[in-house]
């Protein structure tokens, strides 16, 4: 699993059969600030997720990728490879708050 940020929809029309009426949602990956590690910041990556949560833009998520991500009631034998399976409320590592989605204190934004 990991943490990422929603940045954005995807819109496909033409699609496989199997994936009609998912949604589809643009995911950056975060990581802890190696500098500080008081943050979270991005990784530079954007993936494609099936949302299974009903996630929105600029939330903080939990993904799961590869095998994993056919494992949930909603992605059972589609071909996807990366899913939305939780909403972030916070995160906390040593003892340290180091995103609370209330403050909203991930950042890296590109």
């Amino acid at each position: 699993m990991m943490i990422a940020k929603v940045t954005g929809s995807l819109v496909s029309t033409e699609k496989v059969g199997s994936i009609v009426g998912h949604k589809l949602m643009m995911v950056e990956p975060f990581r802890l600030d190696p500098q500080d590690r008081k943050s979270l910041v991005s990784t530079g990556r954007s993936l494609v997720a099936v949302d299974t949560v009903g996630a929105g833009e600029g939330e903080i998520v939990l993904i799961t990728q590869g095998s994993s991500a056919r494992l949930t009631p909603e992605t059972k034998n589609l071909p996807v490879d990366t899913v939305i399976i939780g909403i972030i409320d916070s995160v906390h590592v040593a003892q340290a708050c180091v995103y609370d989605k209330k403050g909203q204190e991930a950042r890296g934004e590109g």
